[in-house]
């Protein structure tokens, strides 16, 4: 089956819809659809999302085998193991989306943050390495101590998910022609935990008159 990035999008949207409703499908769960996808796979969209154990993709938007490409670090950071595994879903897969989805109290975010602060104490090297890739939204946020608090954490997850987006194309010449060719569309979109929404902050296409997500 061939799809779009809209028709893609609107898939995904009306999953979401159905999980905060109440009424999951959960479609494509069952021992048919585990046999029909052990051979290939053809995934609707690829997805770099939070390792956060409320985020959890699948249930999210009310999908099932075979239907996200899903990559997952702390914080959705764009590093290059996540970069490549999106490479992989647009050029080997096909997908004609790639969502990246941050949520609202990542503890990575807060972590990035606090790491700013005067005085800090180290983090593990590891640790430190990984959110390294978040200061840049600390940095446009400020990291005034006072103004730590929950709409300053909204803002630099605000500036960290378009930084995101920004590296995926910054560090990937193939995902940035696909982009360009108008086969792929990146949507920046970002998850409340209470509520279950996601919401649709922006997408690339969005820069495009003709185009509609």
């Amino acid at each position: 089956m061939t799809i779009d990035s809209r028709a893609a999008w609107r898939e995904l949207a009306e999953g979401n819809d159905r999980f905060i409703e109440g009424r999951p499908q959960h479609p494509n769960q069952d021992a048919r659809r585990r046999e029909e996808v052990a051979g290939a796979q053809a995934p609707i969209a690829a997805l770099l999302g939070c390792s956060d154990s409320r985020v959890a993709a699948e249930v999210l938007f009310d999908r099932g085998l075979g239907d996200l490409f899903v990559v997952r670090n702390a914080g959705q950071v764009a590093s290059a193991s996540a970069v490549a595994s999106i490479e992989y879903a647009v050029a080997v897969l096909g997908v004609p989306l790639v969502v990246v989805l941050a949520h609202d109290s990542c503890g990575a975010v807060r972590a990035a943050v606090d790491a700013a602060l005067p005085d800090a104490p180290p983090l593990p090297p590891l640790i430190a390495a990984h959110i390294a890739g978040i200061a840049p939204a600390v940095e446009r946020a400020g990291t005034d101590a006072e103004a730590v608090g929950g709409a300053h954490l909204e803002a630099v997850g605000g500036a960290h998910l378009e930084g995101t987006v920004a590296a995926l194309l910054q560090s990937s010449e193939l995902i940035a022609a696909a982009v360009a060719d108008g086969s792929v569309d990146v949507v920046g979109a970002e998850y409340r935990l209470a509520e279950g929404r996601v919401h649709r902050r922006f997408a690339l296409s969005d820069a495009a008159p003709a185009a509609q997500a």
